[in-house]
């Protein structure tokens, strides 16, 4: 039967005793992880969110009924536990940080009892990951899970210092808006009280940090709930939380300093790890041309090689072929992997399909200096000797070659680099590389709209001297918008914003909107552009990403206290559910019927 805690207070929890507490009398609280009956002497693990300590119950110290009760004792009952801190009479358990000592109970309380738990509460659970999301209360006790959300949490408060001494003024934005036509697709929510009409949850603050800016705040801050109707990834979930800033009378290099300053010091204060600055840029071009991304891990080198010239009047139909068709031919060299065996070239191949590869060329470097490959019989000996030196080939190596468009062949070879990465183990999650990428183009065109599309949203602002290229060249304009990149995966973007009403202008007709489309889309943003809008530039980190890496887990769902699944549901709550019919009538809402619901409740679309 469960106790009360009345009159007991606790002194301290559980990991903040070591051995300067000899001698001190303590009241602890939290869960029970194990214990061990040995007859005359029980031993009790205890856990909170700092720790294991060891509890010792004795009979001759805590009483008969004390010891009674300290014999029910079970994995995860809550307890209270009064006793003197003693040096701890077994070996010193160098596993954890309370390893040296112990507490000696002469008090006990049940504060709650518990059934047997589904999975053993315990740091790097083996329990599927479906199981232990259905019971996230429980998954969320690990040990290694709360140092993750406590690291979470370190991240926005330093962050919150940090900016509010450079300035900074933390406003919070709507989360009711009005849906707008680019970017991913928007939740929905329907108004009561306008019928038939609908809010959008933000997928991000832009326009309205924007609009602060037009406001006079200067600098403006915030760690903003998102919400984007996208498919879900390793880094990736529907809602999802973004360090979001803003600043006035500024340019790329001024929202480069802030935020290299603040990684610098979340880095250095919470990993004790010292990231030098400046942190190094690469123009998105080149970043595609070395490593088929942009978004490029530099731990590792495998860079790629452009061998089109190499190869143009080679006889190898692929190569050129490719060519001739506007594409290009490049290469990347596995250093060393020269024996792989063919079995493991044609899982390669079959990987590169995956992204659009019709094939993949590939030449083995024998140790004396041989070849083994599927296309040399088509290459002359000094075309074969001008390609491998170009590939800085050496005896031992394995070359690996696309021909395609040029797409094709960067996402290819791209993903290719970081699946041989990770196969041959030389991703080091001790290290972490940033990287600015600068001068993303402007536009990309879109097939499936036929049309020109923002790459980030219509107002980024177009470098200057591409600006006579927007109507004309549209896919040769590069945007003034940069993006901090760690070890391959993005952190964080941003951009110069246009606050000129003539470029806002041609921005909207290139990307196809008549001035009374954009006025009905974004006619409260334009407006307020006409009442005297400062320069300004800002950025936004994903959190869930940046505490993912600093914590080296491989998914965000590892950082977040209540992740969805795949297709965005919740195993705990099983939302998204099904509603009253009286709700969706309230709201005017007809829903077309599908299969029934499990629940029998309203409707199922």
């Amino acid at each position: 039967m469960a106790e009360s805690m009345k009159g007991l207070k606790r002194t301290c929890r559980c990991a903040e005793l070591d051995e300067s507490n000899i001698g001190q009398e303590v009241t602890v609280m939290g869960w029970v992880q194990k214990n061990r009956n040995k007859g005359g002497i029980i031993f009790v693990d205890l856990r909170d969110r700092s720790g294991i300590l060891q509890l010792i119950f004795e009979e001759n110290e805590i009483g008969t009924e004390g010891f009674q009760k300290a014999m029910k004792l079970r994995s995860e009952f809550v307890v209270a536990v009064t006793g003197l801190v003693t040096a701890r009479s077994g070996a010193v358990n160098e596993n954890l940080a309370t390893g040296a000592i112990e507490v000696r109970a002469s008090a006990l309380r049940i504060l709650s009892e518990s059934q047997t738990p589904p999975f053993p509460v315990e740091e790097d659970s083996k329990t599927k990951e479906e199981l232990r999301l259905k019971y996230r209360y429980l998954d969320l006790r690990r040990p290694d899970l709360q140092r993750n959300l406590i690291l979470r949490s370190q991240v926005t408060a330093l962050t919150r210092q940090f900016l509010a001494e450079e300035g900074f003024l933390e406003i919070e934005t709507p989360i009711l808006n009005k849906s707008t036509p680019e970017g991913a697709r928007d939740y929905l929510v329907p108004s009561r009280v306008h019928p038939g009409s609908f809010y959008a949850l933000p997928q991000s603050p832009q326009l309205f940090k924007q609009l602060l800016m037009c406001s006079g705040y200067d600098r403006y801050f915030q760690i903003a709930k998102c919400f984007r109707d996208e498919d879900l990834r390793a880094d990736r979930q529907p809602e999802f939380t973004q360090i979001d800033m803003e600043l006035s009378f500024v340019d790329e290099d001024d929202v480069m300093d802030v935020n290299e300053r603040l990684l610098q010091k979340l880095f250095r204060k919470l990993l004790d790890i010292e990231v030098p600055l400046p942190i190094q840029r690469m123009t998105w071009q080149e970043a595609m041309d070395r490593f088929g991304s942009d978004k490029p891990d530099i731990r590792f080198g495998m860079e790629l090689h452009d061998v089109s010239q190499i190869v143009k009047e080679c006889g190898f139909g692929v190569f050129t072929g490719a060519l001739e068709a506007g594409g290009s031919v490049r290469g990347i060299n596995a250093k060393g992997q020269g024996a792989m065996p063919r079995k493991k070239i044609d899982a390669l191949v079959n990987f590169a399909k995956d992204f659009g590869a019709k094939g993949l060329a590939y030449l083995c470097i024998n140790e004396d200096g041989s070849y083994k490959s599927s296309f040399a019989k088509f290459l002359t000996p000094e075309e074969l000797e001008a390609l491998v030196k170009a590939m800085e080939g050496e005896p031992g190596d394995l070359l690996l070659f696309a021909a395609d468009a040029n797409k094709v062949v960067y996402d290819v070879l791209g993903n290719l680099r970081l699946e041989l990465a990770r196969k041959l183990e030389l991703l080091n999650k001790d290290e972490y590389r940033f990287l600015w990428i600068t001068e993303f183009p402007l536009l990309e065109y879109s097939e499936e709209e036929g049309r020109y599309v923002a790459m980030h949203h219509p107002f980024t602002m177009p470098v200057e001297e591409d600006l006579p290229y927007l109507q004309t060249e549209p896919g040769r304009v590069r945007a003034r918008a940069y993006d901090i990149v760690l070890n391959g995966t993005e952190l964080g973007g941003g951009s110069v914003r246009i606050h000129q009403d003539d470029i806002q202008e041609k921005m909207f007709e290139t990307l196809g909107f008549t001035k009374e489309a954009a006025y009905e889309q974004f006619g409260f943003l334009l407006n307020a552009f006409k009442y005297g809008v400062p320069p300004h530039a800002g950025l936004a980190y994903g959190l869930d990403r940046m505490v993912m890496l600093m914590a080296k887990v491989d998914s965000i769902r590892d950082v977040i206290a209540f992740p969805k699944v795949k297709d965005a549901s919740c195993l705990m709550t099983e939302a998204p559910g099904a509603v009253e019919a009286s709700q969706l009538e309230e709201l005017g809402i007809q829903v077309l019927a599908g299969e029934e619901p499990e629940n029998g409740n309203g409707y199922v679309g």
